[in-house]
């Protein structure tokens, strides 16, 4: 990223589609044409991994760290290559405009086994499958199995499998594999479906000029494969639970900081093993995204980590990361580290010094320039770097002109400090009023005529959507990743209007 230019943070969900969740299929092309159209160099997507109402739904708490989502294949795309026929895709639900991933699951679930029945039903091997299981199969075998297992076993964690089975002995593994043969075969059809279908969008975005920025979460799920394959680089008890948790300390987003829960690594046993698994995921990530934001970078340097049991993430204590050792060993297999640095929250001086050294691009939210933060300075415009991405907002702010209206919980911070941020945004414009329409467009610019190499707008922003857009709300369990955009919404004057501030400011 060192040259300017621009894109749009849009999660695949939030496109549009007649099976109430955005996927794969033909409004991603779109979206792409528009992008392209519009100047943009970048689409930023949230994490790909499978998705589970039991996590709210969040994409930052997933099965699998290798896995694609099955929810996100499309099925029109499916019809096109022959494994549904358009008959199958008639009298589809009538889904909310909101995901309701209950009855998306239940709908997609069935097109999705009708289409592993039809490509059974062949009764001829797909040579593009077997390459695509021997490609993958460093991960695809162990998820397939675990997916299988959950299936079989019931919704208990892994440790509470049978001995055997929970701790990996061949005997009954392979037992397990025999037995649970078709269930896996059909998991590895569907991550293929996936995987066949991203590659294709991405393969049509890198040819206009576009690049995907991914989103790598710095840590796993406790009930994975990748916990349960792979043990032995985890802080677990004897009996496998963990023994501590992640999480984050009390912040701008929670009184009692964020517990996440997800198993802490056992850095040593990492070193050890010269970080191989980390290559192992990293490279992955780098052949389904051009560039990767390491969510959480700080846990890099120092992470947070909480004792298995506690109910908040008060408790807990700073322990340090691999640091520097960890981007060493990572330059000998990706020489240009393409990352951005989510170096957002309490951000410490190892920190900064570790970013710094691997000339990693931090980010710079504006959202966050103009409250009583002593750091706030370093997110005003004026103060970018070249070497910085800058956003209006994150998946985990509210939407931009929600902010500026004030609707919104105060769960951190009184309804004066919340005012007075406003009042400050505003005067930093020139004290427009909050009333005008096109406000957000006012900061928009800002951004773009900054100096940041690279700007991300979060497409609710580009919108000038209010609160009932935000994506996410840390700390609440509901009614999250559910929003969507229409598609009546992608006009050409709002298309008019963003080539024109990406060319004006040298973005295009």
């Amino acid at each position: 990223m060192k040259r300017r230019g621009s894109g749009i943070l849009l999660h695949i969900t939030s496109l549009p589609s007649p099976f109430g969740i955005g996927d794969l299929g033909p409004w991603a092309y779109r979206f792409a044409d528009f992008l392209f159209k519009t100047g943009q160099s970048f689409w930023q997507v949230l994490p790909l991994n499978p998705t589970d109402p039991i996590h709210g739904n969040s994409p930052y708490s997933s099965l699998s760290a290798f896995a694609g989502n099955p929810l996100l294949i499309s099925p029109e795309s499916l019809a096109s290559e022959g494994f549904l026929s358009r008959s199958d895709l008639k009298g589809s639900p009538s889904l909310p405009e909101k995901i309701d991933y209950q009855a998306v699951m239940k709908y997609k679930e069935n097109l999705l086994n009708l289409a592993y029945q039809n490509f059974k039903e062949k009764g001829e091997r797909d040579c593009a499958f077997d390459s695509f299981c021997c490609d993958h199969a460093n991960w695809l075998e162990d998820h397939a199995l675990f997916v299988a297992l959950k299936d079989h076993l019931g919704s208990v964690g892994w440790n509470k499998w049978p001995p055997g089975v929970r701790d990996r002995r061949t005997k009954a593994i392979d037992e397990m594999k025999i037995r649970l043969k078709e269930r896996a075969e059909m998991e590895k059809f569907l991550q293929y479906l996936f995987f066949k279908q991203w590659f294709g969008l991405k393969s049509y975005c890198n040819h206009k000029g576009i690049q995907i920025i991914g989103d790598l979460p710095l840590y796993v799920d406790y009930d994975s494969p990748d916990v349960w394959g792979n043990p032995e680089i985890f802080r677990l008890h004897a009996n496998k639970s963990p023994l501590v948790v992640a999480g984050i300390p009390p912040d701008y987003f929670s009184l009692t900081g964020q517990l996440w829960g997800n198993p802490i690594y056992r850095w040593d046993v990492l070193k050890e093993k010269n970080y191989s698994w980390w290559v192992r995921r990293i490279a992955h990530n780098l052949k389904l995204f051009d560039r990767i934001r390491l969510d959480h970078f700080q846990g890099f340097a120092n992470y947070w980590e909480v004792s298995s049991g506690e109910p908040t993430a008060v408790n807990g204590r700073w322990a340090k990361g691999p640091g520097s050792d960890f981007f060493d060993t990572l330059l000998k297999y990706f020489p240009n580290l393409p990352f951005i640095a989510e170096d957002l929250g309490v951000i410490t001086a190892e920190v900064r010094e570790l970013r710094d050294r691997f000339e990693l691009p931090g980010m710079r939210v504006l959202q966050f320039a103009f409250g009583n933060d002593p750091l706030a300075d370093e997110y005003k415009p004026t103060h970018y770097i070249k070497n910085c991405v800058a956003y209006t907002g994150t998946h985990d702010n509210d939407t931009l002109m929600g902010w500026l209206s004030g609707d919104r919980d105060y769960s951190t911070r009184k309804p004066a400090e919340v005012q007075n941020e406003r009042k400050n945004a505003l005067r930093y414009l020139g004290n427009k009023t909050k009333k005008r329409k096109d406000l957000h467009w006012e900061f928009i610019r800002l951004l773009m005529m900054s100096a940041a190499n690279l700007v991300i707008i979060p497409m609710q922003d580009l919108l000038g959507l209010g609160g009932k857009a935000r994506m996410n709300r840390p700390g609440s369990a509901r009614g999250n990743w559910e929003w969507r955009f229409r598609p009546d919404q992608l006009t050409s004057s709002l298309g008019k209007k963003l080539v024109e501030v990406t060319k004006i400011y040298g973005r295009a």
